[in-house]
């Protein structure tokens, strides 16, 4: 069992940015019927998208959301000894985009850079690798950015995923200090189940090809190619409906805190369907289960700091102590549970 924990470590600054342009998937999505899409949308919860540009990258969203974050609260980047980037639509194959982001932030040749490739349960991962690094003493301030365009690696043409996947970034500063309590942390990885959220080719086992890029029409009438991403919808939902209350239960358990003492439970937003599950099956307050689903859309891993940003303290400015559970590609699972600083998060970007 892969279970951490620290203390005196936690959130000292959250951003998140997310594309201007907003995609209604009720009007905007020409291939399917109106009836069609209102069916889709209906289940899922996701009536609108923030759609990145032509060239507009993962690294341009957290680029924003960093500089936003260091601006309003005029952190010194010199104090920032390691940066991590989380995603799974980097710039380019090599180099990694998180060294290039070590630059482009001017940050010090000094700053270790660490690329991680995960999807929903990136951010809870990415932040169990910051709270190590800082507890190391040449360590003072870790930088995790996490960041994805998903809507470039799905079709619109595509009925299980056409409406779901939309883009967003963000920044997250991690320091130790004594005012933070003690964090808990679980991962599970399930490597077996790898097939049912994949990109098949593009890769160095399947390359590109002129075959790879052809699009084709499947039964249900959707159309992609093979350098799209594929979802089995229904295994995807039978996992994180058994394996995620299993373990946000033993997570509760291991930390010797009862689920009331949480002021807000954070699932990755998935859709609507299985987060109702989930909740309905965790027996929840569903006013301690924000969901940014509506207007936001499936943003993989940064659909949790996105949440935190856009929704944790619309009407509550007092500190928070939250569970933080990612779920999906992997598959893996992945929970944590930390105090979170009310001034530490600051208002939504766009660009």
């Amino acid at each position: 069992m892969a279970l951490l924990s620290y203390d005196e470590v936690g959130i000292s600054g959250l951003a998140a940015c997310v594309p201007k342009y907003v995609y209604n998937n009720l009007t905007d999505n020409t291939h399917f019927s109106h009836e069609e899409a209102q069916a889709i949308v209906e289940k899922t919860g996701i009536y609108y998208r923030r759609i990145a540009s032509e060239n507009q990258c993962a690294s341009d969203l957290c680029y924003e959301a960093c500089e936003y974050l260091f601006s309003e609260q005029k952190i010194d980047r010199s104090q920032i000894d390691a940066l991590i980037f989380v995603s799974q639509t980097p710039d380019y194959r090599l180099p990694g985009t998180g060294i290039i982001l070590q630059d482009r932030l001017g940050l010090g040749q000094y700053c270790a850079c660490y690329d991680v490739s995960l999807g929903c349960s990136g951010f809870i991962i990415g932040l169990s690798i910051a709270f190590s690094l800082v507890k190391q003493p040449g360590i003072r301030k870790v930088l995790l950015l996490n960041g994805e365009t998903r809507s470039k690696a799905y079709s619109f043409k595509d009925r299980k995923t056409g409406f779901l996947f939309a883009d967003a970034g963000s920044a997250c500063l991690v320091e130790e200090d004594p005012k933070f309590a003690r964090s808990h942390f679980l991962i599970d990885s399930y490597g077996g189940l790898h097939q049912h959220i994949i990109t098949k080719a593009g890769g160095f086992r399947y390359p590109s090809s002129l075959e790879s890029i052809k699009e084709k029409i499947y039964e249900d009438g959707s159309i992609r190619t093979d350098e799209h991403g594929v979802m089995d919808g229904y295994a995807v939902f039978e996992f994180a409906i058994t394996e995620v209350p299993k373990q946000v239960k033993a997570l509760l358990k291991s930390s010797e805190i009862n689920k009331e003492e949480i002021d807000y439970f954070v699932f990755h937003q998935a859709n609507k369907f299985m987060n109702n599950h989930l909740i309905n099956k965790l027996k929840l307050d569903p006013a301690k289960c924000p969901l940014s689903l509506k207007n936001f859309g499936n943003t993989s891993s940064v659909s949790i700091p996105l949440t935190i940003v856009s929704k944790l303290f619309e009407e509550n400015q007092e500190d928070a102590r939250v569970l933080l559970t990612g779920f999906g590609v992997g598959l893996s699972v992945a929970s944590a549970i930390i105090d979170l600083p009310a001034k530490s998060v600051v208002a939504l970007q766009e660009a």
